[in-house]
């Protein structure tokens, strides 16, 4: 799988899998943490502006589900935006609007000023930092891309140990007003990380030159591709399609435990520090999961499958959250929080490593923001969904309830259609032939379709003569590997 169409940079380019590479995974974890870590560290605030002005909680509920509406509902924004003018740009006003959205709303005199000012504007800074710094990070990992996408998705969970207790400190030190504006200056440390998303540019090599002058007619198509700003063939993928059905379910009850169970634990007569401690002990399982996940994700006997180990962590996810409802006491939410930041943290690191597998990485820039767009509206419904039943029924135990049973859900229905869907298309021979001959036209690394159906021919007959491998879809990847270099064949093999 080749490296996303964004910066300019051309296609063909591989990815290091390290050198400055990790220096983009440091700032993508930075803005993972705040991107995630934000939407449940703001309910640390929720009791005060319930005093303040006067609401319930369904009504402070809505701060977090626009935080996180806008973080995924602008995807389709990100997509074009990365696509037009490069990550770098994008992010930088992303850290910008960021920081003046929680400095805004720390001069907020209602509800509804904090819902545009937190909501909107925060979200869209996170939203201009989250998708961009995720797509470079697809382009500089490959092979170790499972890993990578562990340790930069563990950013959420060290932010959520960070920023949960620091959030309750500055409300008793500088009140609510205070503690906006403080966050709202750390949100500018987006910008610094803009700074590292350098574009991957290939290296210079004599092929290249010659290479350049049969395809100058390639050339031409080139920037034609460019233009897609937002590509919508990924809806032609029933993988595609499935992910994005089960995903949507998910996340309807995935946020709703890590934004009530610091409220569930002082209705439960717990102080407002240890009732706060749940979300530091979530955040501590979840910063080891996600990297350990992450390298079991990338042994290869674990990626293929990749898929049904992402089933597992919903499913697990989803029980945690029936079990956790039956909590009486303080120590059973203790043990909620431990097991809850196992599967969330198994989950966060695999979304978006499946979603990679699913689409290849040249549509991964707009698939992402899609998949986010679909995602919002289940975003915007679920936290103010659960906070209405809890008003009506004033008991926590309904809203985990309803959580467990809309992410169990979601993994009967990927798993499911992974299984009679995606597993049955893949092993079908033509259809990997078509898969291998569609990924060099994609690259435009391929001069012309007709021509190597035509050699497609003789080149079977020498593979057969020789005693080289056998099969209709090798010996095309034979004359594409001959005529555009290694990068067909790493493309192929990754597929």
């Amino acid at each position: 799988m080749g490296g996303a169409v964004v910066d300019d940079a051309p296609p063909g380019v591989k990815a290091p899998d390290g050198g400055w590479g990790w220096a983009v995974l440091v700032g993508c974890f930075v803005i993972t943490g705040f991107s995630y870590a934000f939407p449940k560290a703001v309910s640390v605030f929720f009791k005060e502006l319930i005093r303040e002005f006067d609401v319930g909680y369904s009504d402070t509920a809505w701060i977090s589900s626009i935080l996180l509406a806008m973080l995924y509902g602008t995807g389709p924004l990100c997509s074009v935006l990365v696509n037009r003018y490069g990550c770098r740009p994008v992010m930088m006003v992303g850290g910008v609007l960021a920081s003046l959205g929680m400095t805004l709303a720390s001069f907020s005199t209602s509800i509804i000023h904090i819902y545009l000012c937190t909501g909107v504007i925060t979200g869209l800074g996170l939203a201009l930092n989250f998708q961009p710094s995720l797509i470079m990070l697809n382009r500089y990992f490959s092979e170790k891309r499972p890993l990578a996408n562990g340790l930069a998705a563990a950013g959420s969970p060290v932010a959520l140990c960070c920023l949960s207790p620091l959030g309750q400190v500055l409300q008793y030190q500088y009140g609510w007003r205070g503690g906006f504006l403080i966050l709202g200056g750390m949100l500018l440390n987006c910008c610094a990380c803009a700074a590292l998303m350098r574009p991957l540019l290939p290296p210079k090599k004599p092929q290249e030159l010659e290479m350049s002058e049969p395809t100058a007619a390639e050339e031409e198509k080139k920037p034609q591709t460019k233009k897609k700003l937002l590509d919508f063939s990924v809806f032609n993928d029933r993988g595609f399609l499935i992910y994005t059905i089960a995903a949507s379910i998910m996340v309807l009850g995935l946020f709703v435990p890590p934004v009530f169970v610091v409220n569930y634990a002082k209705a439960l007569g717990n102080e407002d520090t240890k009732s706060a401690l749940l979300l530091t002990i979530l955040g501590f399982v979840d910063m080891f999961a996600r990297p350990t996940c992450g390298l079991i994700a990338g042994m290869k006997w674990v990626r293929p499958r990749c898929v049904y180990l992402f089933s597992f962590a919903i499913i697990f996810n989803g029980c945690t959250d029936l079990i956790g409802s039956q909590a009486t006491d303080y120590t059973g939410l203790v043990i909620f929080c431990i097991f809850f930041g196992m599967s969330y943290g198994m989950v966060g690191a695999l979304q978006f490593e499946v979603l990679m597998a699913i689409v290849g990485t040249e549509k991964f820039s707009s698939a992402i923001g899609l998949v986010l767009l679909m995602e919002a509206i289940a975003v915007l419904v679920g936290p103010p969904g659960a906070g209405r039943l809890l008003d009506a029924t004033n008991k926590y135990m309904y809203v985990f309830l309803l959580a467990g049973c809309e992410v169990v859900l979601s993994a009967i229905v990927i798993a499911l259609g992974n299984f009679f869907c995606i597993r049955k298309k893949q092993e079908d021979p033509e259809a990997k032939m078509e898969m291998a001959v569609s990924a060099a036209e994609r690259y435009g690394l391929n001069p012309g379709v007709e021509k190597e159906e035509d050699e497609g021919g003789e080149e079977e007959q020498k593979g057969k003569e020789n005693g080289n491998i056998s099969g209709e879809k090798v010996c095309k990847d034979a004359v594409m590997v001959k005529e555009n270099g290694k990068r067909v064949e790493e493309e192929n093999t990754t597929i």
